[in-house]
């Protein structure tokens, strides 16, 4: 039995939007998130594996880790369309949206953000990233960022949302990984992580 490979691969709900403090949002959201791990149908984890959940290992919030970003757009005509490499054999063909241009440290970076190849209309980005954790503290092949699409430009990268690909709850999931361009060469201690060993 195999799952079907989809831009993001996703795993949970979307972030909340709600007027509390900046982390209890993400306290809750990380609450949430296990429930959904937990008791959901939808759950990535094998039906074997949920009873015995006991919840997502994180780094610590870091409000530093949350930035704004600039979306530098692509021309829409032509697309520029890609092939991700994936887990499985079978490649996940993206549009290219624009390059997220943000600061951390004082250093400039940037990241693709991608939709569906035959999406119609854009309202979420896909931003698959690797950063210098990749491997020892955070699944090799990369972690992804979800955001709600803008019509400013201006987006909120907040990595303390960082989440990983449902293959790492479960191989049988085929996930996308994150293309040479959107590997940082910083660690970005904030998200989901390994379980420290």
């Amino acid at each position: 039995m195999a799952f079907s490979v989809g831009v993001g691969c996703t795993s949970g709900p979307p972030p909340p939007t709600d007027a509390r403090p900046y982390e209890e949002q993400i306290l809750a959201f990380r609450a949430e998130k296990d429930q959904f791990f937990r008791a959901s149908d939808e759950s990535p984890l094998p039906p074997e594996d949920r009873a015995r959940f006991t919840g997502l290992p994180y780094y610590p919030i870091d409000p530093t880790l949350r930035v704004p970003a600039s979306l530098r757009e692509e021309p829409a005509i032509p697309p520029i369309i890609i092939d991700l490499q994936t887990t499985g054999a079978a490649a996940d063909r993206v549009r290219k949206v624009g390059a997220l241009g943000f600061t951390i440290g004082g250093t400039s970076y940037a990241l693709t953000a991608f939709v569906p190849a035959d999406a119609r209309t854009v309202t979420r980005l896909f931003v698959p990233f690797g950063d210098a954790t990749s491997g020892p503290e955070t699944y090799k092949g990369g972690r992804y960022l979800d955001l709600t699409r803008t019509t400013s430009g201006v987006y909120d990268l907040d990595f303390n949302r960082a989440y990983h690909p449902n293959c790492v709850y479960d191989i049988r999931w085929v996930c996308p990984l994150p293309p040479r361009e959107n590997r940082l060469t910083i660690p970005i201690r904030a998200g989901e992580r390994l379980p420290p060993s």
